[in-house]
């Protein structure tokens, strides 16, 4: 039986929203592919300690704040790998590839899935996620819908999904092509909550997947660069989720809720449980607000998602 490798990563953070990568060597395991800084775990040492070691080798520079991201666990076949991977948001020091390796600064929104090992890639996903997600409420005039859509998205609202149960198919793809220009026009991305084709008719961001539809799939319905996610309500849909390499998840409901009154809330402690369960990205839905935030964070959630909160 094959023993993972513990690995500390840092992702280290520059300015305008970048981060740091170093290019690992041709002779070396996924070598000629960019990575997130780091190494293995020695016996004795706590995740912190190696990645402090880490970077001081490989880059000379030494952590001010850091805080844990994720953790990952992946099988490349021939080698298993855990890792544990850390936010720098601040260090001491200017880095340089002390190993001969190069280094770059990179936009987290240009970074490649295919520059990187597949490890690595669920921590692309995370850095291009958004705090807080905006989603729809039920609107059957097209007309308020779209000011209201447009309102949301001039607040810098960088991610939105269209959930209209109301509207026929007809109706639905009309609007979110109409939504679709907007969020182009704002800079914003567009979730569609509806069949895999509609997303490349629409050039919309991603899929989005009630937990009865998640459940009736059997692999992921969109290409890698697409976002796909799910909603989730309890522990069998979020390992589910997972294994068909659902992208984030929105778990709910965290407190009580105006769209789903009477539905049993979950509780902070059990979404930190669910959260914890998975390495897939959890957003806290439910009874949500922006006060919300460092709470969902605190609890293992990469972020908020709201109807209400934006939907006013």
């Amino acid at each position: 039986m094959t023993v993972p490798v513990h690995v500390a990563v840092g992702v280290i953070r520059g300015d305008c929203d970048s981060v740091l990568l170093a290019l690992r060597a041709q002779d070396s395991h996924q070598g000629g592919l960019w990575e997130f800084p780091g190494g293995k775990v020695e016996a004795g040492e706590t995740v912190t300690q190696a990645l402090t070691r880490e970077l001081q080798e490989e880059l000379g520079i030494t952590a001010i704040t850091q805080s844990p991201l994720c953790k990952i666990s992946h099988d490349y076949g021939d080698k298993k790998v855990i890792l544990d991977v850390w936010s720098v948001d601040s260090f001491s020091g200017e880095p340089e590839g002390r190993q001969g390796q190069p280094l770059r600064w990179v936009a987290c929104h240009k970074l490649q899935m295919q520059d990187f090992p597949a490890a690595n890639r669920p921590i692309i996903r995370r850095l291009q996620l958004p705090d807080m997600i905006a989603i729809t409420a039920q609107e059957s005039d097209d007309q308020i819908f779209s000011q209201r859509f447009e309102q949301i998205l001039a607040q810098g609202v960088n991610m939105i999904q269209l959930r209209a149960p109301e509207l026929s198919t007809d109706d639905y793809r009309m609007r979110a092509l109409r939504c679709a220009e907007l969020c182009r026009i704002y800079n914003s991305r567009l979730l569609l909550n509806a069949e895999p084709e509609m997303v490349a008719e629409t050039g919309a961001a991603g899929l989005h997947a009630s937990s009865q539809r998640l459940m009736s799939l059997r692999v992921r319905p969109v290409a890698e660069g697409i976002f796909f996610s799910a909603s989730c309500h309890n522990k069998e849909q979020l390992l589910h989720a997972a294994s068909i390499g659902v992208d984030f998840a929105f778990v709910s409901p965290v407190l009580a809720t105006n769209s789903h009154p009477g539905k049993p809330e979950l509780g902070w402690d059990q979404f930190a449980a669910l959260a914890q369960s998975v390495d897939t990205a959890c957003y806290a839905l439910g009874g949500m607000s922006e006060n919300h935030l460092q709470q969902a964070k605190s609890h293992g959630g990469i972020g908020i998602a709201a109807i209400s909160a934006f939907w006013r």
